[in-house]
Parts: structure tokens; sequence; C-alpha cells
């Protein structure tokens, strides 16, 4: 999380003023200009609905696939699909209008980064670097993910229309974690695979330390597309051709997903959902890799649940069990009509799939409909085609996603959070995450969790807003973002993400959709960070705002503690555990070390953690220290994000205070923190009532002979595999003694 200085805000006032007289000249300008600026969105709603209709219908046939038959566009769903080859079809049918450069009368561009709240995430970073040729200056749409055995390298894919017609794919890779980012250029996903039409996904094989980029590819199928991979080794530097995903004449958005978790029984499995629109539906349909991508299976489709068609959202995976998730969304024959939405899961690595869930309908986000397509629902009036469209994630079986529906009245957009804690079947009341009181949208969420439990939401905001006409530099929205640090449970207030206030960027290129500002960012996450892309429009190209893709990421955050406990092994029996309480009453540890009274404890953070005090470790109260085998040294032992601090001359009946000194998060910019963990020490207390009696010496004799187990371990008092009567004889000898 961002945090302002005193220097930085006396800045901002100066800045603020400046701002100022710069708002006031620019109203002077718009008095005396012969136009005046652009209405908000949303403003003529009642047209908006209307179909476009070009007055001429002229057929470009260089665009079109070789005999292709305009009027069975509906027929094969061209006119429901979202990629750049279906979109060039409609152009080429006069279905369609490409994009233009917008009727601008001056340049009245303000950013308003002087009014910049506390945020999220750092310094915004400008992922399409070198120079750019009007009109092919489309970047948006962007998939983010980062190598967990190297946070430095972090590559995004993206849309980009820079040789359009015949590539749209493109990417940024990042060596420094962030800091910096370089756009391919030529782009590698230009060749091999015929066609690229775009529809970003990259990925990391672990196990196989190779990057996968993911597109619609005219390559793998005919007609339409299919969709290709492409590989890299070197951190997203250089690209080979790899196989095709799937061979197909029709398919469209494409997500994927990889299991990254060597503890998981599909570790390095690669997932990849789309549409087919070559089948009835078209359901989702889904695929997976389990040889680093050089072959697929042939696709699951899965279960319609009743609706007609069912759009593939993103796909996702459970960090810990490996289960896997695909979010769907009944759009209801589309337009600005209700939605559902539906949640997938296979635990099988991919080979079966159940819909585990269907949602109650939601009014659909939007303020008109796309003025070449009223299928989709657009956010702008006649622009920005949006249908609610969100992510999933998940968790050790808790599922989360966020999506956009329609608010109160003329709010044509709010983001909402759902979460499920038995593998996706029932899921809680839907939790509007922006609090603003304005009626200004909010749409096209995204959503990552790490393994830790972080969860991070973004989506474009409007709330900051003065004007949004698309191309023209007036502020239209930012990006905002919402954090949990415990899995969904509860969140953190609702910020500011992306540094700038940006304008509604224009869509000047003819080929591509007019009513286009990219369908999705997919954000990910590993235990330090949160990775997200978006489309933006600061830069103007001859003095119009244009599609961009900006990069940032949010830390976990500073060092949090997950687990305290005092461990011992009981012989043969295994290692167990007491919970030791950061807060409330203290754990009780009854068991008894003997010699110079060495303990244990060890403690769990949220992400990995360095510690740089002096001494590491210390008591702070009680009689004993840091050490063992009765030396004091004060060391401690770090292996990731556990500390494991060893304890020696611990006295009985007493409650100690351990603190760790300089803990700082691998995660965080934070200032080192210093950790107090409370533990008391009673031998013979078995039952934790904190004293020593007749009940602890009834409860060992009632265990005598047990196996030692997690219910009963702790009548174990010497730790030494097995309940018998020396551990009755250690109660006789401490009965009498307490704790506070």
């Amino acid at each position: 999380m961002k945090k302002n200085s005193t220097s930085r805000s006396a800045f901002l006032t100066v800045r603020v003023l400046i701002g100022l007289l710069i708002i006031l000249a620019g109203v002077s300008l718009a008095v005396l200009g012969s136009r005046a600026s652009s209405s908000p969105s949303g403003s003529n709603f009642a047209k908006a609905q209307q179909k476009y209709q070009p007055p001429t219908k002229i057929v470009d046939l260089t665009l079109l696939p070789a005999g292709f038959d305009c009027s069975k566009i509906r027929e094969l769903g061209i006119d429901r699909q979202e990629n750049f080859r279906a979109g060039l079809i409609m152009i080429a049918c006069g279905e369609a209008e490409g994009g233009s450069g917008p009727n601008v009368s001056f340049l009245s561009r303000l950013l308003q980064t002087v009014f910049a709240p506390f945020t999220y995430g750092g310094t915004d970073v400008d992922l399409i670097t070198g120079a750019e040729t009007s009109p092919h200056v489309t970047q948006s749409e962007t998939f983010s993910w980062t190598n967990p055995d190297n946070p430095n390298q972090i590559v995004v894919t993206y849309n980009d229309s820079r040789t359009a017609t015949a590539n749209y794919s493109g990417a940024s890779y990042s060596s420094d974690g962030g800091l910096t980012f370089t756009r391919l250029n030529p782009s590698p996903f230009a060749i091999g695979h015929g066609t690229n039409f775009g529809d970003p996904v990259v990925l990391y094989n672990r196990p196989n330390a190779t990057w996968h980029a993911i597109f619609l590819a005219s390559g793998c199928g005919t007609f339409n597309a299919g969709i290709g991979d492409w590989k890299s080794t070197d951190g997203g530097v250089t690209w080979a051709v790899g196989a095709c995903v799937h061979n197909s004449s029709n398919d469209d958005r494409e997500s994927g997903w990889s299991d990254m978790n060597p503890s998981s029984a599909f570790y390095g499995r690669m997932y990849v959902s789309f549409n087919n629109f070559a089948i009835a539906g078209p359901p989702i349909s889904v695929t997976f890799s389990t040889d680093n991508g050089s072959t697929w299976s042939a696709p699951q489709n899965l279960p319609l649940g009743g609706a007609s068609s069912v759009r593939n959202v993103q796909i996702t995976g459970d960090l810990l069990t490996g289960d896997v998730y695909v979010a769907g969304m009944n759009e209801m024959g589309g337009g600005l009509g209700n939605r559902a939405n539906m949640i997938y899961r296979s635990t099988d690595g991919g080979a079966t799939w159940a819909l585990t869930y269907t949602g109650p309908p939601f009014a659909g986000p939007g303020s008109g409909l796309c003025s070449n397509n009223s299928y989709f629902a657009s956010m702008f009036g006649t622009y920005w085609r949006h249908m609610g469209w969100g992510e999933p994630a998940a968790l050790n079986h808790v599922v989360h996603y966020v999506y956009a529906q329609h608010g109160a009245g003329a709010d044509a957009g709010d983001v909402y959070y759902i979460r499920s804690t038995d593998s996706g079947v029932i899921f809680s009341a839907p939790l509007k995450l922006n609090t603003d009181a304005t009626t200004t949208a909010q749409w096209q969420p995204n959503l990552s969790v790490n393994a830790n439990g972080s969860l991070f939401a973004m989506w474009y905001d409007g709330r900051e807003g003065t004007g949004c006409t698309p191309g023209v530099n007036t502020p239209c929205y930012r990006m905002w973002g919402r954090k949990s640090t415990d899995n969904g449970v509860s969140w953190q207030a609702d910020m500011a993400y992306s540094d700038v206030i940006s304008p509604l960027p224009g869509q000047p290129d003819p080929n591509v959709s007019v009513c286009y500002a990219g369908d999705y960012d997919y954000g990910s996450a590993t235990a330090a960070k949160h990775v997200t892309s978006w489309l933006d429009g600061r830069n103007p190209i001859n003095g119009a705002s244009q599609q961009d893709a900006y990069f940032d990421q949010e830390l976990v955050g500073a060092a949090t503690i997950i687990s305290a406990v005092s461990r011992m092994t009981h012989g043969g029996a295994g290692t167990f555990d007491i919970n030791l309480p950061l807060s409330g009453g203290t754990g009780v540890e009854c068991r008894t070390t003997g010699g110079t009274n060495d303990y244990t404890m060890v403690v769990t953070f949220a992400s990995n953690v360095t510690v740089t005090g002096s001494p590491q470790a210390q008591l702070t109260m009680g009689i004993g220290c840091v050490g063992s085998n009765g030396t004091c040294t004060g060391n401690v032992t770090v292996t990731g994000n556990i500390v494991t601090v060893p304890l020696t001359t611990i006295a009985n009946a007493q409650t100690i205070n351990v603190r760790i000194n300089g803990v700082n998060s691998a995660a965080s910019d934070a200032p080192a923190t210093d950790f107090d963990i409370p533990m008391s020490i009673l031998i013979g207390d078995t039952n934790a009532n904190r004293s020593v009696n007749a009940a602890d010496v009834s409860q060992t004799k009632s265990r005598l002979g047990q196996t030692v187990d997690a219910t009963n371990f702790r009548s174990d008092v010497n730790h030494s595999g097995s309940i018998n009567a020396g551990d009755v004889s250690i109660c006789k000898e401490y009965s009498g003694t307490s704790i506070p």
C-alpha cells in the first residue's frame, strides 16, 4: 500500500493550485471555443439501445475468409464472439464499424494526479514501449503472470493492433520485478500458427521452467481460429512456436491456469478453457496438458445447466488442493437484460466436470448497447462492451468470484464479490466492493489470491471522472481496488490503485470493432504480490487519448503471523503442537523436557520473512532465555515464512513473553516489526485449565495404554510416545501448582 509522506503532501498543495489554474484556463478556452465538451456517457440512453444500422452495407472481401457467406453471421454465432477475427468479419460484412479518430475541438487533457488519495499499488508502468503509428495503436485486454521461483520475471500478454490485420498479439516482459518492461517488437506470436487473432493468456509451467503464451490462431484450424501456444525458457525474452492447444474452426475467449503447487496431485498441469462456436450452444470447453504443452487433451464440454449457451468467463484453480474452477455466465440472450453466474469444478485434473453453482439472475451492467452489435451491452452509451464478466480465485476449498452488475437507478455498474466455503456449491450474499455514493460506473473487475489468503480485487471506476467521451482528453476513470488478508472473511477499504485518472481512450483502428476496449484483465498472485494490468488512456497520440496497457502490483503487506505453537516430538508417535494464541487466554504448555527445560516455539508468517534484530529473539517477561541446552544465544532459525525459536532454562508455573525482533516481510517494503508471543508453562496441566489437580491425574489414568494422537497427546506429559504410569506420576508430582 502506498503511503503519502508529509513532503509529498506539501508538494500536492502546490500541484492543487496549479491544477485549479489549469482548470480555470480550460473553462475559459471552452467558452471561447466553437464547440462545447461532450456530455458524460449514458446521457442518451434510449438512443443507445437502438441497434446500429449502417446506411449502406459495403462488403470488403479482403477481410473475409475465403468463400465466407455474410448471411451466416448469426447462424455461426459470429455476432456473439469477442475476438478480432469475428470483429473483422462483422466489419467486412457491413454489420459493424471499425474504429476512427474522435472529433476533438481542443485538447483538455487533465489527469488529476493532484487529487490522488491513499492508494494500493506502486508506480504505474507503461507496457507499451517504443514508437506507435496511428491508427494501429490499440492495446488492451491483458493477462499477467509471475514466475514464483524468480519473482523478477513477469510477463503480460495483451491484444495489440500494431500490425492489424496480419496480427493482433502483443506482450511485454520484466526482468526486474515489474519496475520496467520491454515490449516484444516485432511480436513473436505473429509467426508459426497463421494469423494471430489475440485473446491473450500467459502461464508459467513451474516443473519445466517454461513460459507459455496462448492466443487464437488461424493456423490451428480453419475458417475463424483455433488456439495456439508459444514457449519461452528465458523469462519471456525470446519465444518459440509450440503446439496447437485446440484445432477448431470457431474458438473464442480462451482463458488459462497453471498448477504451480509441488504438493498438488496435478502439479505442472496447464488448463485452457474457451467457447467453441462450432458446436451447439456453445458450452464452455476445457482442455489440459500434462507434458509442458507438447500435447493437449480432447476438450471436455461442460454442461449447459439449462442455459442455451454459457460464456467462458475465466478459469482458475485451488492453490492448495489443485481443484480447478471455471466461472461461466448465462447471458440470457444478451443486451441489457439479466445474467446468471455459473461455477464449474473438476477434482480429477480436468478429466470430468460438475456444475456446482448457478446463481440467481441479476441485472447486467451497461448504459446502452454496442452501436455495431446489439447483442453486447456497453458501458458508455455505445462504447466499451461489457456483460458483467469478472474473475474467480480459490484457496483451500474457498472459492471467490467478482463480477459487475447494474447499480440502482442510472448507475450503470457496481462491482460485487461472492464467496463459497464448500468448494463452490453455496455462495454468500453478494458484497458490493465499491463504496462510493455516486451513480458513476464501476466495471470489469479481476481478482487474485495467494497461498496465504491475501486477496486483491481491482476494477475500472468512474467515481472521480468529470466526463467520458472516447478519445477526448477529459478525466473519466481510475483503477480502484480492495484487499482482504484473511481469504475473503473481511475486506480493507476500497482505494485508488492506478496513479492517475485516465481519459476514456478512443479506438481509432478501422480493423478493430469500434465498441471495443478489452474484455478482461486477468490478475494473478505469488506469496509476495498481486500483479495485474489494465487499459489506460493517459498517453495521447495525434492529440487524442488512445488505448494503452499499464501494469502495477500490490505487495501482500507487512509481516503478519498466521500461527504460533509450542512443538514437541513424542517418540515414535510423531510431533504435536500446542497452540499459542496471540491474544486472549495464553496457550498452556503442559509437557516436561527435563534437563535444561528446553522448548521449541514455531511461528508461521503469512509470507517469507527475514529477522534482522539483535538479538533476534528474547524473553521480555518470565524466567528463561532464547537458546538451547542451557546456553542463551538469542538466535532463531528462519526457513521461508517459518521462524523457529529455541527456548532454554524455562521455569515452570509461569507465563513468558517471547519477542522476535526486526521481522521484515519479503513481500512488503514496510518497516521491520517486532512480534510478541505469550506462552504459559504448567507441567501436568493436561486439561489446560491452568491448575494441576486430581482432574489431571484422573484424565491421564483414563488414557493409559492409548495410542498417542492429536486428541490425547497432552497426557503424554513426558513426550515419550506412550501414555503410561510415568505420566501419571508427573501429574501427581506437580499437583497443587497453578498459574493465573
